[in-house]
């Protein structure tokens, strides 16, 4: 059987000095669970190009080739394809030392790979780029492995706290990913070509790769999905349609997701190319998506990224600002003080952008939200709103609305001076009391006589209430 394989390949070494025609693409398969067939396509193409000699199908021997730089021009597009080939043979990486030279040979033909596209040293033609794509499309889209909680079985597991996972096929998966990286940014990939094999089934089936849990990999998909939505326009609505749906899938059905931050990254740099006026499609992805990602429990993984984005649309149009707000007090925590400290902060950014005219709209429901934060017994929570007052232009908004905003949180202050545990939040409501009392001193003193008169009137109504206990018990006790 060997002597007849090596008649093969000298008959095939002399009819591709004879044939100046570029050579065919064989067929490719690889694994044995794995056909990809074009014989058609060439007899189909030419019908002296479907009698060549194929590439021999050795499913789990890798065939080792001679770099492509030393293969003679006439037959570098079949040693492409043949590297291609190899490159869809899959290794059990449970075991190290299994199979540890013919995994060497699939990693060094993936780096090889990586530079040609990278070099453009060999032109690809379109069976070649097809075959390409599928080889990657073979590697990287697979079934992930089952995340932390359903293994361990809690819903939310602490980043400090659980071990980051790392898959054991990242050698191979990582040169895969760059191979496509390079595919897509390369000059010499012409788009229209490309956008036949890079389809919304691809686009779809690389955002499913967002959930896996090694962070690595998360990476790579969010660098080239970036490259796609700059590189192919006709894929852009396509992109941000199940962007929104898997953050919509996460807000009101799972809340797990693992790449929930990197999307998020992704839409701070496509929110940053949206022009003004905003359309209303962009509007809904604040509205139905952004906003209400606020609510989940595990907000604090994301957050950061968050804010961002939506700060973002409010520098874009501040007309957003109060529709902003209102938003996240409709999402404020009841229980979770670390959430409230991430909302004072991100509501801090928001306001340093919003217009005076936005801020009157939004002004009341805001203020009784903070006086809450005010007299919160979490002393990071009051001491994250006291610091609002460390703030330029919230201070100036709210001088300009002092009206409106000293009546709403007067008792918070001066429950914080008088009865708050915490010496650093007396300190800090005595300095907003000064602050208030240089803008209006007037205002300050009429807002002083109604807290009196509201203290004496409680006072009032809890002796009458005390009186009352006192006289349903004395009538119980007389008549046991």
């Amino acid at each position: 059987m060997s002597m007849f394989n090596k008649f093969k390949k000298k008959a095939h070494k002399k009819s591709s000095k004879l044939e100046p025609v570029e050579p065919p693409v064989p067929a490719l398969s690889a694994a044995s669970n794995v056909t990809v067939n074009h014989a058609s396509v060439l007899a189909a193409a030419s019908p002296d190009l479907a009698n060549i000699t194929s590439v021999p199908q050795n499913p789990g021997v890798v065939e080792v080739l001679p770099l492509l730089k030393d293969v003679p021009l006439s037959d570098r597009h079949e040693v492409f394809i043949r590297k291609v080939q190899v490159c869809c043979i899959f290794f059990d990486f449970s075991d190290t030392m299994k199979s540890a030279r013919e995994k060497e040979i699939k990693r060094q033909t993936l780096a090889e790979l990586v530079d040609l596209v990278q070099s453009g040293f060999c032109k690809m033609n379109e069976i070649m780029q097809e075959q390409l794509v599928k080889m990657i499309s073979l590697n990287i889209f697979r079934a992930l492995p089952p995340a932390s909680h359903e293994n361990t079985g809690f819903n939310y597991a602490d980043p400090e706290e659980e071990d980051v996972f790392m898959d054991p096929t990242w050698p191979h998966l990582q040169l895969v990913y760059e191979l496509l990286l390079r595919y897509v940014v390369s000059a010499e990939t012409d788009s229209k070509t490309a956008k036949r094999y890079i389809d919304h089934s691809f686009v779809l089936k690389l955002l499913h790769l967002f959930d896996t849990e090694d962070p690595r990999e998360r990476e790579y998909v969010k660098i080239i999905l970036h490259r796609m939505y700059g590189r192919f326009m006709v894929l852009r609505p396509f992109i941000r349609h199940e962007i929104n749906n898997i953050l919509y899938q996460f807000i009101f059905e799972t809340e797990r997701y693992n790449g929930v931050g990197e999307l998020l990254e992704i839409l701070a740099s496509i929110i940053n190319g949206f022009a003004v006026p905003m359309k209303e499609e962009h509007k809904l992805l604040l509205v139905r998506a952004l906003i209400p990602l606020h609510k989940a429990q595990c907000v604090a993984s994301y957050h950061q990224k968050l804010s961002y984005c939506i700060t973002q649309f409010v520098e874009k149009d501040y007309r957003l600002a109060d529709t902003v707000i209102m938003g996240l007090l409709k999402y404020w925590p009841v229980t979770n003080c670390g959430k409230e400290v991430l909302l004072l902060g991100e509501l801090e950014e928001i306001l340093e952008v919003t217009e005076p005219a936005q801020f009157q709209r939004c002004m009341v429901p805001l203020f009784r939200q903070i006086g809450r934060c005010l007299n919160s017994p979490h002393f990071q929570v009051a001491e994250r709103a006291l610091f609002w007052w460390n703030n330029e232009h919230i201070v100036g908004l709210i001088a300009d609305n002092r009206h409106v905003i000293l009546p709403i949180i007067f008792d918070s202050l001066e429950n914080n001076i008088c009865s708050h545990w915490n010496q650093a939040i007396n300190g800090l409501s005595g300095n907003v009391r000064r602050m208030f009392l240089e803008m209006d001193f007037e205002l300050y003193g009429i807002c002083e006589r109604e807290y009196a008169e509201r203290q004496a009137r409680a006072s009032e109504l809890e002796e009458q209430r005390l009186s009352t206990w006192k006289k349903l018990e004395e009538a119980a006790a007389h008549f046991t």
